[in-house]
């Protein structure tokens, strides 16, 4: 039901605002309601300013027609003989233009009907309301009490039937809105916790079996049954070659890192069988052709990544904030025009070792490498030609170590040397570093 039907449904919000009508904004949600509330207080001052615009208006007629009830038999005589009424009236009782128009527009049994009491008591009424209009027109304090209210009275109107709000519980509350008869315009639905479910529903929907999912260079994928040795011979295209194969589970999800600096998400049950080459994962997600596929890996949400671009910046994010909900992904490293991101690796150790082009590496400790959710990250090693090579989290007291062109391990257990502060330019690397200043982790 959760993954075939909208029993669980997603939607995303726009949380761009235009805060005071002009500057668009990408809020929170603290500013996305106090840029609301601000909008609640510029209508109610709108709203009050128009009020008192027609009660100034009411009070004119309002007093025009008193004038026209104290003296009515000579403005009636006026009407049926005068052959311009409105300024013998204008010039006698001292009327505007406005209080003229309106005693002219009235029928004369109405104007017999005027009684003073009745006008007096409507003005009264209004100048009472202008009052109290421009009090709350000059104090925040009223506007915002005014504005409380109004909250108020929608959850009166919308919210649970008073004798019954906060009584029951949002699962008895629930099951009293369902039967006839409940109160129009009452909440049919109740705030409760979210069951944790989801998940565990994904997983029971399919058989739990180990994998082994292999992608090529050219970027086709599929999975293979039961957990295989990485020297097994499997086979590719014409011209393709093994890229990434590892061991996972079919319940689990995989991290697709693209060049573009954006995560897709695939869900090992949907792979591809074994037989034959796979599919194409451009196929799976909106892979553009231009990008290369920098890191696949199985996720896992406790984890930590470190991004790193070509251009020598990078930054620490929690793999759970990299997940994509749909095929477009998630856009997590925005590398600079020309920049493309090169290293997606977990965070294993203390200290990060980055290499450029220049073969020039350089060891800082991770604590001074921010963490983020999103963005272009910081300068790891600054280069005067050329760019990233590489970069590895290592342990400082492990040292690193690589492998020659002959297939021996090499190591160099002291990295003191190369020791500085992020950003640092750094030193040649130690003798016999791969020429393709690439670090290997065995």
């Amino acid at each position: 039901l959760f993954r075939l039907t909208d029993l669980e449904s997603r939607f995303a919000l726009n949380m761009n605002v235009l805060i005071d009508g002009r500057t668009p904004k990408l809020c929170g949600l603290i500013e996305l309601l106090r840029a609301w509330l601000d909008h609640r207080r510029e209508v109610l001052l709108r709203r009050t300013a128009h009020r008192l615009e027609k009660i100034a208006a009411r009070l004119e007629v309002l007093e025009g027609y008193m004038i026209a009830f104290l003296n009515l038999d000579r403005v009636i005589a006026i009407i049926r003989h005068e052959d311009h009424p409105k300024q013998v009236m204008m010039a006698e009782f001292g009327l505007s233009d406005t209080q003229a128009e309106a005693i002219l527009n009235m029928r004369l049994r109405a104007l017999r009907k005027l009684e003073e009491i009745e006008l007096r008591a409507e003005r009264d009424r209004l100048l009472a309301e202008q009052e109290e209009l421009r009090g709350l027109s000059a104090s925040q304090a009223l506007q915002w009490a005014r504005i409380a209210d109004e909250i108020r009275e929608i959850g009166k109107r919308f919210g649970a039937p008073k004798g019954l709000r906060g009584a029951l519980s949002p699962e008895a509350l629930s099951a009293l809105k369902a039967k006839p008869g409940y109160p129009a315009g009452g909440r049919r639905s109740a705030f409760a916790a979210a069951p944790e479910v989801v998940e565990a529903l994904a997983e029971t929907l399919v058989e739990r079996e180990p994998i082994t999912v292999v992608c090529s260079a050219m970027g086709w994928i599929r999975a293979m049954k039961g957990h295989l040795p990485p020297e097994t011979g499997f086979k590719f295209k014409d011209g393709d070659a093994a890229r990434f194969i590892f061991h996972a589970e079919s319940t689990d999800r995989l991290i697709l890192a693209a060049s573009t600096g954006r995560f897709y998400t695939l869900a090992c049950d949907r792979l591809p069988g074994g037989r034959g080459m796979g599919e194409p994962v451009r196929l799976m997600v909106d892979l553009p052709n231009e990008a290369e596929l920098v890191a696949l890996f199985v996720h896992r949400p406790e984890a930590k990544l470190l991004l790193a671009s070509s251009d020598g910046n990078g930054f620490i994010v929690s793999e759970a904030d990299v997940v994509a909900q749909t095929r477009a992904g998630k856009a997590v490293m925005n590398p600079a025009r020309g920049a493309a991101l090169k290293v997606c690796r977990r965070l294993d150790g203390d200290h990060l070792a980055v290499v450029g082009e220049n073969r020039k590496m350089l060891v800082f400790s991770l604590a001074e490498l921010p963490e983020m959710s999103r963005g272009k990250g910081v300068r790891l090693q600054k280069y005067r030609d050329g760019g990233l090579a590489d970069a590895l989290p290592v342990t400082l007291a492990g040292g690193i170590s690589w492998s020659d062109s002959g297939g021996r391990t090499r190591r160099e257990p002291d990295l003191s040397e190369w020791l500085g502060r992020r950003g640092g330019a750094g030193r040649m690397a130690p003798r016999g570093f791969p020429r393709d200043n690439r670090f290997t982790t065995g």
